[in-house]
Parts: structure tokens; sequence; C-alpha cells
């Protein structure tokens, strides 16, 4: 902006012409400097959030939906990332995160799914101790991170700090070490949220986040595969989707953790799942709860203020019957990274109470 400024500045009184021309000339060079003003504070607010991790991302250029298969039904049984006796392990390379925000010891890959025809970029963190000769024989529980909508895979380690945050309290105890992990998933453009659900001709989020990327994981990493060991959180529009796997998929997540989220699809107007009458009731997590045929045993920790997050988990604890739990905490400020940032820490001792460290 100071250059289109300057150059503005030089030329202004070097316009030549009618008068016409001249007005119309400068008329150009204002609307110029206005643009990159707007165009430079964007970049500012992008670069502070994350919430798009490309051009691509903030174009809707990028395509991340390679297929849309009918996805296979799965064991009901099956535990997280469950290796299929007959499938190869897919075995990825990792490198470091090309952004200056996130820390150098956060790694990515890009995972091709195998069963959700879905490609995208998977963003991984160990603990300290994954690389303790200590731990070398210990499995490790897992925790997937998803992003509010529009958000990146990045968000949560270069806006929210989570590893900066959760580190400290990894080594010295009050955080179990939990691997962390966070998949793409802004999928259909910028101006469709996929709710994290499979629909049918459109895209399989929901088997990519449950299934592929787990599977991953599995194949990556020393992992427990008990769904004791696994969990799930999210904000804003990820919390909405970190809830809904959780109670969906019982047997690959044992908890949730939801920083301002919402049931129903709705409160995202760009959600997918809002505009068909039948997926927006069958991806209403409470919808979920109270249709179950058995309550899942999920621990959810839902943390809100108040018409933003507050009142969707005491919806979700009066309907909830054991084994599920449900810890609902009120919040104040804004619906903003810092404010989820400072809940880290409380919210990832609550989930090490469910997900306890093994030693």
């Amino acid at each position: 902006m100071p250059v289109s400024i300057a150059v503005a500045m030089l030329f202004w009184g070097k316009v030549r012409g009618p008068k016409p021309l001249q007005f119309l000339t400068r008329l150009i060079m204002i609307l110029f400097t206005q643009i990159t003003a707007v165009l430079m504070v964007f970049v500012m607010v992008n670069n502070a959030n994350l919430i798009y991790g490309s051009w691509d991302d903030l174009l809707g250029t990028g395509n991340h939906i390679r297929a849309v298969p009918e996805v296979p039904k799965e064991d009901p049984n099956a535990a997280p990332g469950q290796a299929a006796s007959d499938r190869p392990k897919v075995i990825q390379q990792f490198k470091a995160v090309d952004d200056p925000k996130v820390p150098k010891d956060v790694k990515t890959t890009d995972l091709k799914g195998q069963l959700s025809g879905v490609d995208g970029e998977v963003v991984v963190w160990t603990p300290p101790q994954y690389d303790d000769p200590a731990y070398k024989d210990k499995k490790f529980p897992v925790v997937e991170l998803l992003p509010g909508w529009p958000g990146s895979s990045s968000t949560w380690y270069g806006s929210l700090h989570v590893t900066a945050k959760l580190k400290p309290l990894m080594e010295s105890g009050q955080v179990a070490p939990f691997i962390l992990v966070s998949p793409r998933t802004l999928l259909l453009g910028n101006t469709t949220d996929t709710g994290c659900a499979d629909v049918p001709g459109k895209v399989n989020a929901e088997t990519w986040l449950s299934r592929d990327v787990p599977q991953m994981v599995m194949d990556n990493f020393r992992v427990d595969d008990s769904a004791d060991r696994w969990a799930v959180a999210g904000y804003s529009a990820g919390a909405h989707c970190a809830e809904k796997l959780a109670v969906s998929h019982p047997n690959r997540y044992r908890a949730a953790i939801s920083l301002s989220g919402y049931n129903d699809p709705a409160a995202e107007p760009a959600s997918l799942t809002a505009k068909d009458p039948h997926l927006h009731e069958i991806s209403n997590p409470l919808n979920i709860l109270k249709n179950a045929a058995t309550p899942p045993k999920v621990a959810l920790f839902m943390a809100g203020a108040k018409t933003d997050g507050y009142e969707a988990g005491l919806a979700v604890k009066a309907a909830a019957k054991a084994p599920t739990t449900v810890t609902v905490q009120e919040i104040t400020g804004p619906h903003t990274t810092d404010v989820w940032a400072n809940l880290l820490p409380e919210a990832f001792k609550w989930l090490t109470g469910v997900i306890p460290v093994q030693h």
C-alpha cells in the first residue's frame, strides 16, 4: 500500500490530457490505492489467523476431490484406523510446514484417501516423549484437530499455538503425550462447508476424517489402535464436526473437545449438510444422541459463550445418557482463536483425565 500511495502522489500532478481524461486517470489511481489497501489488510488478517492455507484455497481453485466412490461399510466394532488384512501399509513422506508461523517440528504430508477419494495435506506433531529412547516401545494416544470454516490445516499450530501451549504440560506430566493430527477440511472450495459428512456424488469428508486419516497415522506412527486412546477436537465449525464424529463413531473416538461449536448444521450458512432435509437431520449430533439405539461411550467437553456454543452444550448434556458424559463450560469473549487458545490447557487436562498417560 505505501508503494501505491507513493506512486499516486508522484504522478498526480503529472497527469496530462483533456480534463475528463485527467479526472478518469486520477480516479483509477485512487481506486488502485484503495484496492491495494484492502488486499494488504486481508493478507495481514489471513496471515495472523491462517484462514486460508494457499491462494488456491482463497480463490476456490484447489481440487481435493479425486473421486466420490461408494464407501464400503465399516465394521461397527473396528478400532480407529484398524488396518485391513489385505491392504498394504501406505508409508508417507513428511516435511516441515512451509509457514513461518508454524513451528519447525510440525510436519506435513500429502495423502490420497484410499476410501474417500479425497486428496489433501495432513499436518502432524509428535510429543517430546515420542523420540525419547525411554519411550521407544510405547504407543501414543492421538487427537485429530479440526479447524473452523474456512480454515487451514495449520491454524491450530500457527494461530492457536497448540504445541507451545501443550508441550510444557506434556513434559511435566499434566497432559498426556498426545500425537496431534490436523487434516485438511476445506475440500469443496471456499463457498461450501462439507459439514464433515459423506454426501453421495459430492464428497466423502466423514470417511476422509474418520477412516483414511486414522489409517495413515496408524501406518506411519507408533499409535494405539484402541478407541479409548483416540479423540477429536475442533473450534467453531470444526467443533461441530468433532462432536458429530465422536458420537457417530464411538468405535473410533473416546472423546471430543468442542470450542464454541453448534449442533444444528444450519448455524454455518455455507454448510452442505444444512441444505438437504435428511442430511440436516442426521448431521445434528443432538439428534444422533437422541436416536442412538445404544448411547455411545464418549466423553464430550463443550465450552462456549452464551449464544455461541454454551446453549448447544447444555442441550447435549440434557439429552446424554450413560455411558455418554458431557462437561459444559461457560466462557466469555469473542469468537476468536485467542479465546480458544487460552482454553487449550484446561481442555487437554480434562482430556488427560479421560485418556490418561500410560506407564
